[in-house]
């Protein structure tokens, strides 16, 4: 059967999979016949991602990503990828006014570094194969302004500058690199106390299709980034957001 949107014979790392998008992302490309290595600091939750993966051969590697030791073991487990999906991200809700140096810091360095430096060392140890592609998830807050969100804001928007300079910097191997900007996606932003019942169902209006997204559509985004089908897309930041953005 014709189908171009197949992940057979790609070796595809995906960090932050141990919950939400990631962990999604890792289920949707192991049905589509990726061979998943997934990461993630919670080796009880990546297990659990790891027993809902389709076929065999899949790997699963805890660490957390901004401490150096375990990013090298990283990438000394990692076979050489044919697709990489950066999802591990926090968040952390102030007013400018009550922002901090050390909260600012943790999410650059979370959001936008240890994914950096990742791509980084994994190029560097020639463990990134020619014509591989490469997938950041970004956010719709990179361009989009809300109240207290600035600190995100900017993890994210240079996050997509990073990955454009860096799509340019490896077009020559034919290694692709995009990012994907979600709207709200429903994971556990009720468990994270930060909105209300009430809230959540008023926010939920203000998107044209009249719902919050579902974390395995982005997944569907992030295999077609993966794939051969899309081979002459590279720089681009594609907007998964239910339609909020054309308010």
């Amino acid at each position: 059967m014709y189908q171009p949107f197949s992940l057979e014979g790609k070796n595809i790392l995906v960090t932050g999979a141990s919950s939400g998008i990631g962990k999604s992302i890792a289920i949707e490309c192991s049905k589509m016949g990726g061979k998943l290595i997934i990461t993630g600091r919670d080796s009880e939750r990546l297990s659990d991602t790891l027993s809902k993966l389709e076929g065999a051969g899949h790997q699963q590697i805890t660490a957390e990503l901004n401490h150096q030791d375990e990013l090298k073991n990283l990438i000394e487990q990692t076979p050489v990828l044919q697709g990489v999906v950066c999802c591990a991200g926090i968040n952390k809700r102030l007013p400018v006014k009550f922002i901090n140096k050390e909260a600012f810091g943790e999410i650059l360095e979370t959001n936008l570094v240890s994914s950096s430096i990742l791509i980084q060392m994994l190029l560097k140890k020639k463990k990134v194969d020619k014509k591989a592609s490469i997938v950041f998830i970004s956010s719709i807050a990179a361009h989009s302004a809300d109240m207290g969100n600035a600190m995100y804001s900017a993890s994210k928007g240079a996050l997509n500058s990073f990955a454009r300079v860096m799509a340019l910097e490896l077009a020559p191997q034919q290694i692709r690199v995009n990012c994907i900007q979600p709207g709200v996606v429903e994971t556990n932003i009720l468990q994270s106390g930060d909105i209300t019942q009430e809230q959540f169902e008023e926010e939920k209006k203000r998107y044209p299709l009249g719902r919050f997204g579902q974390p395995e559509e982005i997944a569907y985004a992030a295999m077609f980034l993966l794939s051969d089908a899309a081979s002459w897309t590279t720089g681009t930041m594609l907007t998964v957001d239910g339609g909020i953005t054309l308010r």
